[in-house]
């Protein structure tokens, strides 16, 4: 059972009839704002959580809660002063403590189990390549770095990124490695590798961008691994033994899952989550109302988002390659929508080179290259 997002929205339910999540106010600040409709309504709290002085949220990417309701939130840390990347409340919005400086600059995926008496954390980091796992209190038990025993990554420069962490029903978990080579890699009870499958592409049992993931075991289902396929814009099912099984279209840019009950939650970078029955059924309270447009622009975004994602990992004038599906709106630059450049000395436009297409027009390759000196490939997404 999950006990991330879908803890953290009963925690903070209990102040209002209909679950909460985090998001905004109506004008007047008083009222909350509700979204999606019918069963499935939600009332949006901006500004949760008092952080403590001197730290600020520098892009959120996770929610984690533990048996006594504790909620765990984990950022990235962008600032060029590293800062703690995992910051614990009460169900009220109170700070409880902070730790993971270590962490800065690559925190990313966090989830709880409790194992015996116990429970851990397990953290997913994108700038030291690695996962870990530790106590509530952020003692390390163990770090899993590149898994050369996989086989999947010889060679001078493998490229190893993990972004998520999924639980398996014999005590194991699977890493996905989203912003890396796009691999799932699948771990026994002991942390000892099993094996692993995917692999970058677009065809049956290959991601792009495999962000986050999760055990699917909803009533009347199989039990099968559910992940964000999210640049190929789609959830993609496995079996357990890692053999493809199917996929869920009509998504925008998934990038997480969370169940409650029967059904499934999936956000994704757009400012939508979708909401699906145990048949995967969307159903019509799913949250979505003014992302509908954007979805209709969603290949142009994919390649924006992914951009951003690679250049605020990487030093100004580094060249970023990045293999994409979708068509360009514009024929030689991207510009990003927000007035806050998304790193250091990175202006807000970002010219477009060697695009490749295929027949049909759709982008298979293009190298995007933003401002400042030197030159770097970034891993390619």
């Amino acid at each position: 059972m999950k006990t991330s997002r879908r803890a953290f929205l009963k925690a903070t339910a209990a102040a209002i009839a209909a679950p909460a999540i985090v998001g905004a106010q109506d004008k007047a600040g008083n009222q909350p704002v509700v979204v999606g409709k019918g069963n499935f309504r939600y009332a949006c709290h901006h500004g949760w959580g008092q952080l403590p002085p001197g730290l600020k949220w520098q892009t959120t990417h996770g929610v984690a809660v533990d048996s006594s309701g504790l909620i765990y939130i984990t950022h990235r840390g962008t600032s060029r002063d590293a800062g703690d990347t995992i910051v614990t409340f009460d169900a009220k919005g109170k700070h409880v403590r902070s730790f993971g400086r270590e962490y800065h600059g690559g925190g990313h995926g966090i989830d709880i189990r409790k194992e015996g008496t116990d429970e851990f954390l397990y953290l997913s980091n994108t700038r030291k390549q690695n996962v870990v796992k530790t106590t509530l209190k952020g003692e390390v038990v163990w770090t899993k770095a590149l898994p050369k025993e996989t086989g999947k990554y010889d060679g001078d420069q493998p490229k190893y990124s993990p972004t998520n962490v999924n639980f398996m029903p014999d005590g194991g978990f699977v890493i996905g490695d989203g912003y890396g080579s796009h691999f799932l890699h699948r771990y026994d009870k002991d942390a000892k590798w099993m094996h692993s499958w995917g692999g970058f592409g677009d065809a049956p049992g290959k991601m792009k961008t495999p962000h986050g993931h999760w055990l699917d075991e909803r009533p009347g289902r199989e039990p099968a691994i559910v992940v964000c396929d999210r640049a190929n814009a789609r959830l993609q099912y496995f079996g357990l033994d890692g053999k493809h099984l199917g996929f869920v279209a009509g998504l925008s840019f998934p990038a997480d899952i969370d169940i409650r009950g029967e059904v499934m939650l999936v956000p994704d970078l757009h400012a939508r989550i979708s909401l699906f029955d145990k048949n995967n059924q969307r159903q019509s309270g799913s949250v979505a109302s003014q992302a509908q447009q954007a979805a209709n622009h969603v290949k142009a975004m994919a390649i924006e988002q992914e951009l951003k994602n690679r250049i605020s990992e990487q030093s100004a004038g580094s060249p970023i390659n990045v293999p994409v599906e979708g068509r360009l709106d514009s024929d030689e630059r991207i510009e990003f929508e927000n007035k806050t450049p998304v790193h250091v000395g990175v202006k807000k436009t970002v010219e477009v080179q060697g695009l490749k297409k295929d027949k049909r027009g759709k982008v298979m390759q293009a190298k995007y290259v933003n401002s400042g000196s030197g030159r770097k490939t970034a891993p390619a997404i």
